[in-house]
């Protein structure tokens, strides 16, 4: 069985050290009194929380998953999570970083995403139940009434009530300018909403006494595609005026789906028969509306492969120093056993250091991008938060969709470093591989994320964010320029940085003459910007590790040689991609379809 140590010393150098997130939040009026050993003291719970109670059901899930009463749909889930999450709603947890005006604690987002980290790494699909939440409270919070923020915030933030979101139905998937779902206006103000969404995670479950459903419906006067989208608040219960529950609302989940990984998450058939809702924000802009939640969810999803990430590291770091397997190349390094401990080997470390690498730069990556939300959301100076806005919507698609393909091969190489013992159940290791796949797909796959990132964030804008960042990587390059200890990271980022400028005006300039160009560039161009943002950060840690390394912490010195191994051993792969995306669309659009 795997285990989990929470990472609370990298956490702390990408907050701390890194970031000066403490400065971040004295600039910030709701937050001037939150101080690092606030923020270490919250993590270090947090990591126990998540180690203790979470990892251990981790397999539970996987093994038990879901049960669905079809008799009157009700869903059990597995074994300790009802338990656990009563645990996590006493302890405060759910309310972190919510409005102290519905009960919330009021913390900084970044501190929250710290101890997603956690929780995904000890329990994903446990952890999608309050995160689904948190981006239903996101959305009522910007989009919601007064009405509706009094009833249903305070429930939300507690953690009382769970939420979801509703959009995907039997025959559209990211395309929901299909959709069906019908919603007829009511004398009173609400509404009947009738029609069939599927894979609805969280959709129903036995942890929480209601469960809210935002749900993407259209009125009787909607414009075809996705302007005529309305969203809705569908609670499981319709409340009382004094939060008490009331009737049940014709909302059902009608089947879970039988799924790959996240066992332990009920993925569910929702159905809607004449459900009783309320339109959230105006008719017609609930596409606009749900993406506050979808955006968040995009975050969410990164930090969920993140944590996956970290935690296959983690057990195969300890499977490789433990097995021993053939001598080393260079003559014998454990004289006194029949082998060598399966480190020794090159090829070993480098899917132990790729994983490493992809676990110290997501990181750093999520974590940048949580407290820039933070300054968006809250600065008092208007022009830092449309800075810190135009840095989010930048980072939102590559924490989603380089994170997710970069935990997908990390979690194939920590399976690879058990050999046969990976493939087998009881180590753990191939849940991981299964969990993080889905982590691809959801939220708008990957390919959507790299068609958001270069058409609308990048082309949409004339490059304005993309040189808003290059001109970050400048600066580090520029201030780093004379120092030598510094030049086998500044010269390749710089360069990169210089290269991305150029694929992105030559894509520019053959999307003007034919649009399959930004499809047919779109993944790679993705990933070579992931590699810059990694680049940036891992650059950064360098250079605080070149000035501390003295100090006799080995902490710095590990994370030395993962910078060199990245700049080494993972950036190059940028030359390839950038060929790649170069070599056009003709090849993927000339052949006809009849000929696949």
């Amino acid at each position: 069985m795997s285990q989990y140590t929470p990472p609370i010393r990298d956490m702390q150098f990408v907050l701390h050290e890194m970031l000066n997130a403490e400065a971040t939040f004295k600039s910030i009026p709701a937050f001037e009194e939150i101080d690092a050993d606030t923020v270490n003291q919250i993590i270090e719970e947090g990591g126990k929380f998540c180690a203790e109670v979470l990892q251990p059901l981790n397999v539970v899930g996987d093994s038990e998953g879901c049960t669905l009463n079809k008799a009157d749909h009700s869903l059990k889930t597995p074994t300790g999570f009802k338990e656990a999450y009563q645990q996590f709603v006493e302890a405060g947890w759910a309310s972190l970083s919510c409005d102290p005006n519905y009960g919330g604690q009021g913390l900084p987002v970044t501190v929250n995403q710290a101890f997603y980290e956690m929780m995904n790494s000890a329990n994903q699909a446990w952890t999608m139940y309050p995160g689904l939440t948190h981006g239903a409270y996101d959305c009522l919070h910007e989009h919601g009434s007064q009405e509706q923020k009094d009833l249903y915030l305070p429930k939300l933030t507690s953690g009382e009530w769970t939420g979801t979101m509703c959009l995907t139905e039997p025959h559209c998937g990211t395309d929901l300018g299909m959709l069906r779902s019908k919603a007829e206006p009511q004398a009173d103000g609400s509404y009947k909403i009738t029609g069939a969404k599927i894979f609805i995670s969280s959709g129903e479950h036995d942890m929480a006494e209601n469960i809210i459903h935002l749900v993407l419906a259209r009125l009787p006067d909607a414009p075809v595609g996705t302007k005529g989208i309305s969203l809705f608040l569908v609670p499981k219960f319709i409340p009382n005026a004094d939060g008490s529950l009331g009737a049940r609302n014709p909302i059902f989940c009608g089947a879970i789906e039988h799924k790959m990984g996240i066992h332990g998450n009920a993925t569910c058939q929702m159905n809607l028969d004449g459900a009783t809702g309320w339109l959230i924000g105006q008719p017609h802009r609930g596409l606009a509306a749900m993406f506050v939640m979808m955006n968040a969810a995009r975050l969410g999803v990164g930090m969920q492969s993140l944590g996956l990430t970290e935690v296959a590291y983690q057990n195969a770091v300890v499977y490789a120093k433990d097995r021993i397997q053939s001598r080393s190349l260079t003559g014998p390094k454990a004289s006194d056993k029949p082998a060598d401990p399966i480190i020794v080997h090159p090829d070993v470390r480098k899917m132990l250091l790729t994983t490493r690498a992809y676990a110290e730069g997501g990181r750093a990556l999520c974590m940048w991008t949580a407290l820039e939300l933070d300054k968006e959301l809250n600065h008092p100076d208007e022009a830092v938060r449309k800075e810190a806005s135009d840095m989010v919507a930048l980072a939102t698609p590559i924490v989603k969709a380089f994170i997710t393909d970069n935990a997908w091969e990390a979690t194939s190489h920590c399976m690879q470093v058990y050999g046969g013992h990976g493939y087998i159940a009881e180590w753990g290791m191939e849940q991981y591989v299964r969990d993080s796949r889905i982590n691809m797909i959801y939220e708008g796959t990957n390919t959507i994320q790299s068609l958001d990132l270069l058409g609308r964030k990048v082309l949409g804008d004339g490059g304005a964010k993309l040189m808003k960042f290059g001109k970050m990587v400048r600066a580090l390059c520029e201030s780093e320029a004379n120092n030598p200890a510094m030049k086998e990271f500044i010269e390749p980022l710089a360069d990169l940085g210089d290269k991305v400028s150029k694929l992105t005006m030559e894509i520019g300039g053959k999307a003007m003459q034919n649009p399959d160009e930004v499809g047919a560039a779109a993944v790679d161009y993705l990933r070579v910007v992931g590699h810059l943002f990694y680049a940036y950060f891992f650059a950064k840690a360098a250079k605080i590790a070149l000035e501390k390394q003295a100090s006799g912490d080995k902490f710095y010195t590990a994370k030395l040689h993962t910078a060199r191994f990245y700049f080494q051993k993972m950036l190059p792969e940028t030359a390839m991609l950038i060929r790649k995306a170069r070599a056009g669309s003709s090849s993927l659009m000339e052949m006809e379809a009849d000929l696949f």
